[in-house]
Parts: structure tokens; C-alpha cells; sequence
């Protein structure tokens, strides 16, 4: 009698429904239900596209694998508790994903779920139940396999083990399943995602949440692949004169705060090649390569335009755009129209919330995964020399640093100091009169701007604060935002038709601009704000106004439609104010947060070197916008969505959701133009990578002034 029928102790025809197939196809179905079920719910990701058949295989491939371990198992009760115990598992992992694309808009690895759930819990608690609410059909759902395998789990794994013949199929099917995948996915256009650019987020899209989670595990113990560095360096820029090329249309207009002059070039006393000569790790050796080839920034008349003056710089959380309005936020709507006019800034969705939006302004780098670690965590055990912290200290600058919500918050009481600051935060070494969430900006204002403005006007000490501020924190509702109560009855009266979700927005910006009011108030009433330039902008777009059901409450406040991964989303405000700039100066160049840094530098006559940094100085002019050139005008999109990195060049846009190039009006480019500006976005980003991974600051020694 055929033993699937027969079966032993404790069995039932029931049960044993399906004979071997059911044993064979089981786990390969369950988790390709589970991978197509989070497909099906990610409005953001096509349904039927190549990846598809991608995840199929590599879900066949990897039930096959657990289905043979577990067969493999002598104890057939073990092995049962075993399998019911990975299903449930799996049920609770896809749902955690499912609720973080819905949160964050984001699939996060398990390692970063891991270190940051404490603190989401603390800061979305209230939130957290929401979105669970909201994805219970999702979750119902997700149980369905573990709900069978329970109904038919002594067929699912039969008291008698299959025979060796069965076994055999099973493994060259698993084998032919994920070299097939495997050949699928590094052979192809996504290589990258797979290999050398691995992150969660990119992954599942093209590969699933399994092969995510493995790739995941396997970079962990082995380390990520090394890009193909040589295929990103491009030939070099004819060596610049110091006379500069034809100067660019869209440059910044004003008077120029020095006369006319030959400008050198921002550099240090660094010889790039000379590096490469002697250097034996490969790695290392590729970023002097690389460096070497880049043209370095041209100085030019807004050079030294505040040099050994005041700097206060501002990473303002949510803050964009729509913030500012000219009753509600006056200080905003003044700043913004006053000193640097910027009209063509962008702070991108570097894939790591507020932190990731905050090294790019801090660092002048554009911030990378180490598998679970990002770039700002990873820096702590790096040296960070290129900083405005250190830069700033080296000239005898004070330079104090503060945020308004827990002082370790993403460990910034070990990132910040590591980065030239004299930092304290709430729980250490900032007191604030009020603890709520989130906290007031206008409070941290009045607790610390008092003292450094002092020390200057008593003693000459010039400084450089950092503020990360958290007003602006969503969730956007009366019910769950302080700063939002706060200012509620002014916002509603004047918008009492937008949703509660936009007014929110406005309402805990508020606190910011009443927050900007006392810093320039009490810069003016001290007689140095002519002495001091105000730079702020945000660390990412509100994301939070996107629901977990797929309403947009950013296009209301804007009243233009867009969606996720559009350049258009990361359109913002850059900041740059001082009482000395007597008139607009209108900045039309395309720019990012990656470019405050190396622009700071050029205005305050920093000693840097411009190839360093992933970003460029905004008012440098050797370019010219219709030709490609490794020191043009770059905004560089992080690939949030699997689709590649948009960009935007004097010359025009590229949109990586439909792999399109739009030049601007009047502008003609060469026929290789768009291939070479992949080519050089591709090495900004990878060589900013490999510069935190090597710890290459560390590596290079530029001359002591």
C-alpha cells in the first residue's frame, strides 16, 4: 500500500490530502503567495514585468531548499513545529515590510528594523496602531499559508521521508530554479541591485523580500561585491586655465562682492596620482584614480564673500517648500526671497529618512547603504576631516551643535561630535521648559542662541552652530503633533477647507519660522546680523503626508500632482540668508543638499579640495551647460524605487521611472551626452561609498596652513 495512504501513528485521510505533491509544492507555493501578495499590494511597483518571473524562480527555488531540510529531518514532529514555525515567521516579516513601505514608503533590511524599532515605537506609537489598522486585510492575509499548513501539516511533512529518486529531482529542480534567477539577475540590466548596489529596498522590487533578506545575510557575513570601477572613470576634463571657460547662462546675478579677477582653482596640495602609484589596496587606489580625473571647481566672485564671518546652519525636519506662506510663516517667506534666492534646489529621498537628508547637508556626500548600517552611522568609526565641523574649528571658530529631541537619537551624540561639533540634544546637555512631542524649535532658539552670540560680541569669538530642529515632525495631526496644536486656530482660519493632514504641515512649521524669528532677531538687536549668513534647508520632503491608504496630501498642500521617485516631489527651499546681502541674488543652477558643503567652503575661503566632496560649489563657472563636463551643474536622485538614479544638468532632466531625457528650452546636447551623465552619476555615487568605506579621509594628507 502506497505509504502516503497508509501513513502511521496519528494520521488521516484528511490530512494526508495531496499525497507527495502537497509535500513537493507546499512551501514553494507559500512563499510565492507571500512574495506576489506584497507585489500585489505595492501600488509603486508594475505587476507584471520581468521581475516577476525573477521572484518566481527564486521562490521556487528557495521553498524546494526548505522543503528538502525539513525532509531531511529525522524527527518528523520537529520538523513540523520547524516548518510552522518558519511559515509564521515569514507571515510577521512580510507584514513588517508591508507596513514600512506604507510608513516610510521604504523596504528597510532586517538588521535596520532591528537597531531602530525602539525608536519608532517611541516616536510612532500612535502611528504604528494606525497603519496596522489599516493593513489588516493585508495581514489576514498574509496568515492564509500558515492557516493551511496547519490544516495539513501531516501531509505537508509525512511521517516517512521521500525516497532518494524524489529528493534528487527536488534538488536539481531547486538548482535549475535559482541558476536560472541567478543568470536573470546579474546578467541583465539589475545586476547592479543584485550585486554591488544591494539594498532592501531595491532588491525586493526586482528580486523579492526572500532573496532580499538572503542577499542581506550573505553581504552581512561575506561583504558587498566591489563595483566595477573602471568602467566609471571618464576621460578628464581638458586642464582648466586660470582665466575659466565662457561663462554659463544660468549663473547667479547681483553684484559680486569682490572686482573682477583671474580665479584659481579649489584645491589642496594633493597629488591624487602620486597616491595611486604607491597605494596597493585596489580599492583605494581606484578613488585617487578617480579623483584625479575630476576637474576641480573654479573660484570665482562670490569666493571669500563671508570669510571669517558667522555661520548657522539649519537641517530642518520636513521642512519643503509648501512651509512657506506669507502670513503664516513670515520669517520663511522673508528668508526665502532675501540674500541667495535658490530656484532650482532639490534635497532627494536618500532612502534613510531625516538621517540620510541630514549627512548629505553635514557631509557634502551623498549618503550610501553598508548593508544595514547608513552612511551617517557608518561614519562614526571614520574619519570625517572634510567636515564644516573641522573645517571650522581649525580657524578658531566656537562650534556648537543641538537638536530638540533625544540626544542619541540615531546616535547623534557619537556622529556629531566625530564630525567637529560640540553637540548636546535633549537628555543631554539641552534643557527645554517643555517636553512634548515633538518638541518646540523656538525653544531650543531661546535655550542656546544667547551664548554664542555673547561670546562673539564680548570676546570676538566667531562660530558655527549646527541645529537639526524637529517641529516639523510628522505624523501631521491635531491629535499627535504638539507643534500642530499649538498653532492650530491660526491655520484653520485661514485654510478651513484643506484637510487636517495640510493644515498640520503648516501648523508645526510655524514653530520653525517663530524659531528663525528670534535667531535674526536677536542676530539683529546684537548688530551682527551683517556678520552672519543663515543656511537652512530640510533633511527630506514630508513623506508623512502620504497615507498608508495612498492619499496625497503633499499635492493637495502643492496643488500639482506628482507621485513618489518624480524629481519634481524633491523640488525644496535652500535658505541662505545674511543682513549684508542687500539684494536678491537669484541662483539657477540645478543643486542639492550634497552642494551646501563645498559651497559653504568657497564662500567662507575654507582650505578644501572640490574633487573630495560628492557635491560641487553652486557659483563655480568652468562648465558650460549644453556640454558634459565631470564639473558641471549635477542633482543626483537617489534610486528609491529600483529604477535607477534620475538627474537634472544645466543641460535638462533624466526621469528614471520612464528612462527618459528632457533637454531644456533651446538646449542641444551630443548624441552621448545622457550615456556620459550616467556614467558620472553612477561614480558619484559609488566612489561616495567607497570614500566612507575606506575611510579615505584618513588616507590623505593635505597641508597644515
Amino acid at each position: 500500500m502506497n505509504r502516503y495512504l497508509s501513513g502511521g501513528a496519528g494520521y488521516t485521510g484528511r490530512r494526508n490530502l495531496g499525497g507527495p505533491a502537497l509535500s513537493v509544492l507546499f512551501f514553494p507555493a507559500a512563499l510565492l503567495y507571500h512574495e506576489l501578495l506584497l507585489r500585489l499590494f505595492d501600488r509603486d511597483v508594475p505587476f507584471f514585468e520581468l521581475a516577476l518571473l525573477r521572484i518566481v524562480l527564486f521562490s521556487a527555488a528557495a521553498g524546494l531548499a526548505l522543503a528538502l531540510i525539513l525532509d531531511l529531518l529525522p524527527w518528523r514532529r520537529a520538523a513540523r513545529i520547524a516548518g510552522g514555525a518558519v511559515l509564521g515567521l515569514a507571515a510577521v516579516l512580510f507584514c513588517v515590510e508591508r507596513g514600512c513601505r506604507a510608513m516610510f514608503g521604504l523596504y528597510y533590511g532586517v538588521g535596520f528594523m532591528g537597531a531602530m524599532a525602539g525608536d519608532v515605537v517611541g516616536d510612532f506609537g500612535s502611528t504604528v496602531g494606525r497603519v496596522i489598522v489599516n493593513l489588516i486585510p493585508f495581514i489576514l492575509l498574509s496568515f492564509v499559508p500558515l492557516a493551511a499548513y496547519l490544516f495539513l501539516r501531516t501531509g505537508v511533512i509525512p511521517q516517512q521521508s521521500h525516497d532518494s529518486p524524489v529528493r534528487i529531482i527536488m534538488a536539481a529542480v531547486l538548482v535549475a530554479c535559482q541558476l536560472t534567477a541567478f543568470l536573470l539577475s546579474t546578467l541583465g540590466g539589475v545586476k547592479n541591485y543584485y550585486t554591488y548596489e544591494f539594498t532592501p529596498n531595491t532588491a525586493v522590487p526586482h528580486f523579492g523580500l526572500t532573496t532580499a533578506l538572503r542577499l542581506e545575510l550573505e553581504y552581512a557575513v561575506a561583504g558587498t561585491p566591489a563595483p566595477p570601477l573602471g568602467e566609471f572613470l571618464d576621460d578628464p576634463d581638458p586642464t582648466p586655465t586660470p582665466d575659466g571657460s565662457a561663462q554659463p547662462s544660468q549663473q547667479p546675478s547681483g553684484e559680486p562682492s569682490q572686482p573682477p579677477k583671474e580665479y584659481g582653482f579649489n584645491t589642496l596640495d594633493i597629488d591624487f596620482e602620486g597616491l595611486a602609484e604607491t597605494e596597493e589596496n585596489e580599492n583605494v587606489k581606484s578613488i585617487h584614480q578617480y579623483l584625479a580625473s575630476l576637474t576641480p571647481s573654479q573660484q570665482n566672485e562670490y569666493t571669500g564673500m563671508f570669510e571669517g564671518k558667522n555661520l548657522i546652519l539649519i537641517t530642518a525636519e520636513g521642512f519643503a517648500t509648501p512651509a512657506i506662506d506669507r502670513e503664516l510663516t513670515p520669517t520663511l517667506y522673508k528668508l526665502s526671497r532675501e540674500g541667495f534666492v535658490f530656484h532650482n534646489f532639490y534635497q532627494p529621498d536618500w532612502t534613510q529618512s531625516t538621517v540620510g537628508g541630514e549627512f548629505a547637508v553635514m557631509t557634502g556626500v551623498i549618503p550610501n547603504w553598508f548593508g544595514k548600517r547608513t552612511a551617517m552611522s557608518m561614519s562614526v568609526e571614520r574619519t570625517m576631516s572634510q567636515t564644516l565641523g573641522w573645517k571650522f574649528r581649525e580657524e578658531g571658530y566656537s562650534v556648537p551643535a543641538w537638536h530638540d529631541h533625544t540626544y542619541d537619537y540615531y546616535g547623534r551624540d557619537r556622529t556629531h561630535p566625530n564630525m567637529g561639533y560640540d553637540y548636546a540634544g535633549v537628555g543631554g546637555g539641552l534643557e527645554l521648559p517643555h517636553n512634548v512631542w515633538p518638541n518646540s524649535d523656538l525653544e531650543m532658539m531661546q535655550a542656546t542662541v544667547d551664548g554664542y552670540i555673547n561670546d562673539y560680541v564680548e570676546n570676538g569669538q566667531p562660530f558655527h552652530a549646527y541645529y537639526m530642529t524637529v517641529s516639523g515632525h510628522g505624523y501631521y495631526n491635531w491629535g499627535g503633533n504638539a507643534m500642530s496644536r499649538k498653532h492650530r486656530e491660526e491655520v484653520e482660519a485661514k485654510y478651513p477647507d484643506l484637510s487636517e493632514t495640510s493644515q498640520a504641515y503648516l501648523a508645526c512649521n510655524m514653530e520653525l519660522d517663530q524659531a528663525l524669528k528670534y535667531l535674526v532677531d536677536k542676530l539683529e538687536e546684537a548688530g551682527i546680523a551683517d556678520d552672519t549668513l543663515i543656511v537652512m534647508t530640510g533633511d527630506h520632503y514630508p513623506y508623512l503626508m502620504v497615507m498608508e491608504d495612498g492619499t496625497d496630501y503633499y499635492n493637495e498642500l502643492r496643488g500639482f500632482e506628482d507621485k513618489e521617485g518624480d524629481t519634481s516631489r524633491y523640488r525644496s527651499t535652500l535658505l541662505m540668508w545674511s543682513g549684508a546681502i542687500e539684494e536678491p541674488i537669484d541662483v539657477d543652477v540645478p543643486c542639492t543638499s550634497v552642494d551646501i558643503v563645498p559651497t559653504l567652503c568657497n564662500l567662507f575661503a575654507l582650505p578644501y579640495d572640490s574633487r573630495l566632496y560628492s557635491g560641487r560649489d553652486v557659483f563655480a563657472t568652468n562648465y558650460e551647460p549644453d556640454q558634459y563636463s565631470n564639473c558641471m551643474p549635477l542633482a543626483v536622485f537617489a534610486n528609491n524605487k529600483g529604477q535607477g538614479n534620475s538627474w537634472i544638468t544645466a543641460a535638462g532632466t533624466y526621469e528614471a521611472s520612464t528612462k527618459t531625457f528632457t533637454p531644456n528650452e533651446g538646449v542641444e546636447v551630443d548624441e552621448d551626452y545622457v550615456k556620459r551623465v550616467h556614467r558620472l552619476v553612477a561614480a558619484k555615487v559609488n566612489y561616495a561609498k567607497l570614500i566612507i568605506q575606506e575611510d579615505y579621509y584618513a588616507k590623505i594628507q593635505a597641508p597644515e596652513e
